[in-house]
């Protein structure tokens, strides 16, 4: 069998996932400018942040979360028993010695671990993240060169079509209601392909202009497989 048929595998790399951890409890140790940039990527995703620092390491950033109420802060250096009901530890502390500490910690314990600026120190990375609404985008270089990583995103970003995010809101409803109309598991295959054909077939003006109407208009044609333009939704005329 000839080896061109199939995908070269190419190791080094990192398992790249949309991790999902709402309202999972996030640890994050330390309050400077990287950990606040933890909390933010934590609190966008929705999960349940605690920050232990002294009060007096926290930047300006940490201490209007704190005291906006969106994180639960700890006025203290980390104690081992922080660790007891956390689903990830974030450390970003100036202490070499004590993040590997805590590294170590987290390995007796199997908590997933981030140590800032240390990636044998850790089991996952942060990449550079373009968001807009339900779209994110992320660059990452396995911990080489994160500023390399911010250069490639933004020329991705710089790329990418207005509106875009609105877009993608509209698809999700769309697969949605489709669902909701074809729920049988022997139904997903034809839902997949009518749906890549609908943003395949649709400009990207049309996914944004899509309203609830348009919608019900569009997925009346799902049981034939057809998809007419969105003028013909509106006008109820004929299948072009």
């Amino acid at each position: 069998m000839s080896s061109s048929k199939f995908p070269k595998v190419q190791g080094g790399g990192s398992l790249i996932l949309a991790w999902q951890v709402k309202q999972k409890n996030v640890l994050v140790i330390g309050g400077g400018e990287v950990a606040a940039g933890r909390i933010l990527h934590a609190l966008n995703a929705d999960a349940k942040v605690s920050v232990v620092c002294p009060a007096s390491g926290l930047n300006d950033e940490v201490a209007f979360r704190v005291a906006e109420g969106q994180v639960t802060h700890y006025d203290r250096y980390f104690e081992p028993t922080d660790l007891e009901g956390a689903d990830m530890v974030l450390c970003a502390i100036d202490d070499p010695d004590a993040s590997t500490r805590i590294w170590k910690l987290c390995k007796e314990k199997r908590i997933p671990a981030n140590i800032a600026d240390v990636p044998s120190e850790c089991d996952f990375y942060f990449g550079s993240v373009h968001r807009d609404g339900p779209l994110q985008v992320m660059v990452s270089t396995n911990g080489n060169g994160p500023k390399l990583a911010s250069i490639v995103r933004k020329k991705i970003a710089d790329n990418l079509p207005d509106n875009m995010g609105a877009a993608i809101d509209n698809v999700g409803k769309l697969r949605k209601k489709l669902r909701d109309i074809a729920p049988s598991v022997k139904e997903g295959p034809k839902r997949m392909k009518w749906m890549s054909g609908v943003c395949e077939s649709w400009g990207l003006d049309d996914l944004v202009q899509m309203n609830d109407k348009d919608m019900n208009g569009l997925l009346v044609h799902y049981a034939s497989g057809k998809i007419p333009p969105l003028e013909d939704i509106r006008s109820g005329g004929a299948i072009r």
